[in-house]
């Protein structure tokens, strides 16, 4: 009898003890599974233009709904433009750490060294894939699909001309035909990547060109109709056209975003799902600011700070808000964190991880100091910068500072009494102030020491690139008068060329030596001449060619100028006019290098 009790006894604690152990288990392999990361970042949304900000005229219900059921940061801090913002997000670094200094003229190129956020991702055993927006690299070995993305659709540039049917976009290098409004395009493929990788970890960076200019809803005949409906919507609200267009497509973005997360509730993967909201730079819409200083490319709060929500079911609280100050390059250490894998060695990170921040939705910012600086053509502390604290800010936007390289006082702000930066306070705190002043300049010297800030050589001859295409923004232009025109990257033209003495340079790499074909890319009409004449030279190799003349100057024929032999190595391509009188009505679009096979 006390045997068989025994036994019962031992039954019964089995049985109790077999669920309690299964249920163990089930939770440490839950704990252990890699989450995944949805990262959605629109261009040049402002902190403004959503309803969490206030703002009684958008409607962004889905971002509203992300936020009731997730952490909102309200001083998350990007970058003043776009390309910088990116750099510091897929580094960890603050962007002149990089090579990177500018959003086009070849500065928009993420150094080769550097170490990218999906290929961390992608050696712990993530899928990667971007879709959207790159904006660090046109040319091969800096293409996102290099650069640790698995799958990427999307387009190099800091914009696009099309938003219906886009012809700038890619699919891992190769051009695409595309149908479609572009927002949905991307959502589509973003969506279609979630559903293939679910099996396993993944990264997605869903990256909207929108609402950056030209700021347009669909276009084509079956979709304009349903885009005309958001703008008409706005407009009936009394803003302004150009209000209207950002509104909308701000709206068809939330639109979007609801598709997104209803896709990752349809598979089963929300409570495994981390999905991030966010916007690279400050906003270009006019009218309800948030109280805000500043816009798009400057150094006060409205062209720093963005919208950014953060949502993970069951892991995060809902409905919470947090002040406390992060930024774009704490998304690198964060991510690493929620992988579970180290950051490499031997990366310099400025970034900090703020998962605590997002798991329990308040804390202290993990940095002491922000700093912000940018100028288009070349990085320096005397124009457009600021650096900030949790409480006081100095900023300085002087046009004159970088020209006399004179070292201003700058405008002091103290953040919370007064986040819209209408009283300054540098004569009321001069210790302050100084104080702040000599900690940007030291961290200044600090980012940019051993970099030199020039376009990057083009790679040519690159296997997975024969043909690459030499765009006017990366020439450096010397003497003659030449002026450089832009109108939208693949459009940009060099003009002007009313002698022999201006020369365009560009920068090559080339890979693998041999005989290249050049092709030239130009409009021309003169009423002087019936043809001229452009020279193409690297080093001691040169070829003349006559341009006969198009039907305009905006009309752009391609035409072949025959070939150069080019060694392996670091060279310049320079193009003038091969005589004195020049070539009057020229409008060079692009040049064109194809490596010829033996």
């Amino acid at each position: 009898m006390k045997t068989r009790r025994k036994v019962l006894a031992f039954v019964v604690i089995l049985l109790y003890c077999l669920p309690c152990g299964f249920r163990h288990s089930v939770e440490a392999k839950e704990k252990s599974r890699q989450p995944n990361i949805i990262l959605v970042m629109t261009d040049d949304q402002g902190y403004w233009d959503t309803g969490i900000s206030g703002n009684p005229d958008i409607e962004t219900p889905t971002i509203d709904r992300m936020a009731a059921e997730g952490v909102t940061f309200t001083r998350f801090y990007a970058n003043m433009v776009c390309a910088p913002t990116r750099a510091g997000l897929m580094t960890g670094r603050h962007y002149l750490r990089t090579g990177l200094y500018n959003t086009r003229f070849g500065g928009d190129t993420l150094g080769q060294n550097e170490t990218t956020i999906a290929q961390v991702l992608k050696s712990a055993g993530y899928q990667t894939g971007l879709f959207g927006k790159w904006h660090l690299g046109r040319y091969a070995q800096y293409q996102p699909h290099r650069r640790g993305f698995d799958h990427f659709f999307g387009h190099y540039h800091g914009h696009i001309e099309r938003y219906t049917n886009p012809d700038q976009v890619v699919a891992n290098g190769r051009p695409v035909e595309t149908r479609g409004y572009v927002s949905d395009l991307f959502t589509d493929a973003a969506i279609d990547f979630i559903t293939r990788s679910k099996s396993q970890p993944f990264f997605c960076f869903l990256a909207y060109n929108a609402p950056h200019s030209p700021f347009l809803m669909d276009t084509s005949h079956f979709g304009q109709p349903e885009g005309d409906k958001l703008i008409e919507k706005y407009l009936a609200k009394d803003l302004p056209l150009r209000t209207a267009r950002i509104y909308a497509m701000v709206e068809r973005i939330d639109q979007n975003l609801k598709r997104l997360l209803q896709s990752v509730q349809d598979l089963g993967i929300e409570q495994e799902t981390i999905v991030i909201f966010t916007s690279d730079n400050g906003g270009v819409s006019r009218g309800y600011k948030a109280g805000l200083k500043g816009s798009k490319a400057s150094a006060y709060e409205g062209g720093i700070r963005v919208p950014f929500v953060v949502r993970w079911p069951g892991h995060f609280p809902a409905g919470k808000s947090t002040d406390a100050m992060v930024a774009q390059i704490d998304l690198f250490p964060t991510f690493c964190e929620l992988a579970g894998v180290k950051v490499p060695g031997e990366i310099k990170l400025d970034g900090k991880s703020i998962l605590s921040l997002m798991q329990e939705g308040s804390g202290k910012s993990p940095h002491k100091y922000l700093y912000h600086t940018w100028d288009r053509y070349t990085p320096n502390p005397y124009h457009r910068w600021s650096i900030h604290g949790e409480r006081f800010k100095l900023v300085l936007h002087n046009s004159q500072g970088k020209k006399k390289k004179i070292e201003p006082m700058g405008q002091l702000y103290d953040l919370n009494a007064d986040p819209g930066e209408t009283r300054d306070l540098a004569r009321k705190y001069p210790k302050e102030t100084q104080a702040l002043r000599t900690e940007f300049l030291r961290w200044f010297g600090d980012v940019t020491a051993g970099q030199v800030y020039q376009p990057t050589a083009i790679p040519v001859g690159d296997a997975r690139e024969p043909a690459v295409e030499l765009q006017p923004s990366w020439a450096i232009l010397k003497g003659g008068g030449l002026e450089y025109s832009f109108d939208g990257y693949d459009w940009d033209t060099i003009d002007n060329w009313e002698s022999d003495q201006g020369t365009a340079v560009w920068q090559i790499d080339v890979l693998k030596a041999g005989r290249y074909a050049v092709e030239l890319s130009y409009g021309y009409r003169s009423e002087q001449l019936e043809a001229g004449q452009l020279q193409v030279s690297v080093g001691d190799k040169t070829i003349q060619k006559t341009l006969p003349m198009s039907v305009s100057q905006n009309v752009f024929v391609k035409t072949s100028a025959g070939s150069l032999e080019l060694k392996k190595g670091k060279h310049q391509l320079t193009i003038q006019a091969a005589n004195a009188e020049g070539i009057k009505g020229l409008r060079l679009n692009s040049i064109w290098l194809k490596r010829l096979e033996k």
